[in-house]
């Protein structure tokens, strides 16, 4: 993951974002919880004699997942600028006045700019006020036009 990035002239940090750690396991717990059901639902729909156990599996898979990709996962940041949203990578960003759509899905944030283009901020603490953050400097950029 970069460091903080490189800004343009005149460009400030608004609010550095970052994945969070219990957001992270909730989501993963969520993930569990839905994929027990639907694995044990489906199982015994098709009579299965593992109904009951497929569905521990199943949560220990997601368990498996979660440990393996938290390194990353939770390394992941993003900066959001007066001009434009920085992407973890630090190299590549949205421009502000690109941006279409800003939606909460669970604990992400998803970014859609007017070419059509998606971005995922995954994990986040506090979504809303993260939303509310972009959609502000969004508008004050617009207004800076």
């Amino acid at each position: 993951m970069a460091e903080e990035p490189e800004l343009e002239k005149g460009e400030k940090i608004l609010r550095e974002i970052r994945a969070d750690k219990g957001r992270y396991w909730r989501d993963h717990g969520v993930l569990g919880l839905i994929a027990m059901i639907l694995v044990g639902v489906g199982l015994w729909l098709m009579g299965n004699e593992y109904a009951a156990l497929a569905p521990l599996a199943a949560a220990a898979a997601i368990g498996v997942r979660g440990l393996y990709m938290a390194s990353e996962l939770l390394g992941a940041r993003w900066w959001l600028t007066n001009r434009r949203l920085v992407l973890p990578d630090g190299r590549r960003s949205v421009m502000l006045l690109e941006i279409e759509a800003v939606r909460r899905l669970m604990g992400d944030i998803q970014i859609i700019t007017r070419a059509g283009d998606k971005h995922l901020l995954k994990h986040i603490g506090d979504p809303e006020s993260v939303v509310g953050d972009i959609v502000a400097a969004r508008k004050r950029r617009k207004a800076a036009q």
